[in-house]
């Protein structure tokens, strides 16, 4: 208590070894140099180089050098007396003087990148001043059983591919830039919109409870909304659910942060039937969030007469897969993913997808720590395939992609970066047999995103860099454009680029060069969502605001 009030008297000789000292000064100096050199090299020497835990590594290093040689100089080293008060005043005043302020602050949000933004405590959070969705009295028929050639139904698209062929668009915004048709404040959370005949729908966090919204894309008005007490919250992952809503023939499919499905009559938005599957598999909101902390985020698949979203469920028991009637919400299979230990994988953040890879109609998903396989009619497993991962640090979100007839491609962040897996006929009985064809920690390291595969070249946002990579050889083309943790979408030979900044990017889709043909601020603020096309109305949203853009 003393040593903390003053520092001791003069001292002639130190009573620590500086040399000792000065050496660990030095390492933690270049494990910052480390840090903040290897994010910003195409080729790291050193496969590790996560630009997330780099700016971690930096902030707790940057401490250690520093603190260790405030202790060392203000009370162990042999230095005169004024030079050691000096020093120890430096460091303590300013400490002393605002301490008590940095109680007045809370943590706001995470980009990333790991870079933390604060706000005052005495400031509201802003899904708590929204009002509910208000279910307008219906001035017109909300049709959401008739299709168009328009229809963005689903998460990433009508195949959950990230890509669609059309409609074409200008390759020039100077001239004619895209119009903002609305712009207005939404509930909080990362799920994206799903489009259908002139109508949205989007999950959203407003105060306590989580909402389902439908949307006029024409006018931004709110037609209906369908709301439960739940909220899932995480000081890195933020606030709100992550999944988006399908909908299918009239019905809107959508499963909530806190593992609330919901199917909702896309007409009025009344609810049709619900399973909560925390309460199927026993496990309470904070249990289930120690495995899959940041909270449910697979977007339901249909496939046939089922609804199949990621099930979870206790440790080393989770069902990677779950399906029910999509007209009843009666359970109709349940799929395990056994690891090499014979016990069952938990789930990821990924969506599950429907495709057809050598000759195979099947549901395919990463889970935590695998990818598989399934039959669509009884969840039976048809093959699985280990990929790193862990639900609660260094979580798999990516999809898994199909390219051409029988191979698969896997990506994410977190140093892991890509792996392209061949399926083929199993010597025996009806399972596949996956083998790796390249694998490569260099490229599309995609930790919040997806990539899009386009004439034989894949794109992504590499730890938050656009890449173009060669299907065949997993070789990287080009890698540049810096737009962060956003998100991006395949239309024709064009990408649309939205950066975690909130800007809108215009790239072509290029396996030549990089060209950046237009930008514009679309949104303010972090954004992670995903993009949603319907026509050439864009629907964009983040965790503060949503707007539609009609692109030339």
């Amino acid at each position: 208590m003393s040593i903390a009030a003053s520092p001791p008297p003069a001292a002639t000789r130190p009573l620590f070894p500086g040399w000792i000292v000065r050496t660990i000064i030095a390492l933690a100096l270049i494990v910052v140099l480390l840090a903040r050199t290897l994010p910003r090299l195409n080729d790291p020497p050193l496969p590790f180089n996560d630009p997330a835990v780099c700016n971690l590594l930096t902030l707790i290093f940057s401490f250690i050098a520093l603190l260790t040689g405030w202790i060392w100089i203000s009370f162990l080293s042999g230095y005169p007396l004024v030079i050691r008060r000096v020093v120890f005043s430096a460091a303590i005043v300013p400490v002393l003087l605002f301490a008590p302020y940095v109680g007045l602050l809370r943590l706001e949000e995470v980009t990333g990148d790991m870079r933390p933004r604060f706000a005052p405590r005495w400031t509201a959070v802003r899904d708590r001043e929204l009002k509910g969705v208000e279910t307008r009295p219906a001035e017109k028929q909300i049709d959401l059983t008739t299709t168009t050639p328009d229809d963005f139904p689903q998460f990433l698209g009508p195949s959950r591919s990230n890509w669609i062929p059309g409609p074409k668009l200008a390759r020039d915004w100077s001239q004619r830039p895209p119009r903002l048709v609305w712009k207005q404040p939404i509930g909080a959370g990362w799920s994206a919109f799903a489009a259908v005949n002139g109508y949205a729908v989007t999950l959203e966090q407003r105060g306590n409870d989580e909402w389902v919204a439908c949307y006029e894309i024409e006018t931004g008005q709110p037609v209906w909304g369908h709301s439960i007490p739940a909220r899932h919250e995480n000081p890195l992952g933020g606030i709100g659910p992550r999944s988006t809503p399908t909908i299918h023939q009239g019905r809107v499919y959508a499963l909530g942060g806190t593992g609330v499905l919901r199917c909702l009559d896309g007409a009025t938005g009344k609810p049709v039937w619900q399973d909560d599957l925390h309460a199927r598999y026993g496990l309470t909101q904070a249990a289930d969030e120690v495995m899959v902390q940041w909270g449910r985020a697979g977007s339901p698949l249909i496939v046939d007469d089922l609804v199949v979203v990621p099930g979870g469920g206790p440790l080393g028991k989770a069902k990677n897969l779950v399906a029910f009637k999509a007209d009843s919400g009666e359970l109709v299979w349940e799929s395990e993913n056994l690891k090499e230990n014979g016990v069952a994988d938990q789930i990821s953040y990924a969506s599950p997808a429907l495709v057809t890879l050598a000759g195979r109609r099947q549901i395919v998903v990463v889970n935590e720590s695998t990818a598989s396989g399934h039959d669509p009619a009884s969840g039976q497993r048809l093959w699985t395939y280990p990929w790193p991962g862990s639900s609660n640090s260094t979580a798999s979100s990516s999809q898994a992609v199909p390219v051409g007839a029988d191979r698969l491609l896997l990506s994410k962040g977190y140093s892991v970066g890509s792996e392209l897996v061949q399926l083929a006929a199993a010597s025996s009985g009806d399972s596949l047999a996956p083998t790796s064809v390249w694998k490569s920690s260099r490229v599309l390291q995609t930790k919040f995103t997806n990539v899009v595969v386009f004439q034989d070249h894949i794109y992504g946002l590499s730890e938050g860099i656009l890449e173009c990579v060669e299907v065949a050889s997993g070789q990287r083309n080009w890698k540049n454009g810096r737009y962060n943790h956003g998100q991006i979408l395949g239309v024709g030979d064009l990408l649309l680029v939205l950066a975690e900044d909130g800007r809108l990017v215009l790239v072509e889709a290029n396996p030549q060069k990089f060209v950046e043909l237009g930008s514009l601020q679309a949104l303010e603020g972090k954004t992670w969502n995903n993009l949603c096309l319907y026509g050439r109305q864009l629907l964009l949203r983040n965790g503060e605001e949503a707007a539609c853009y009609e692109l030339p």
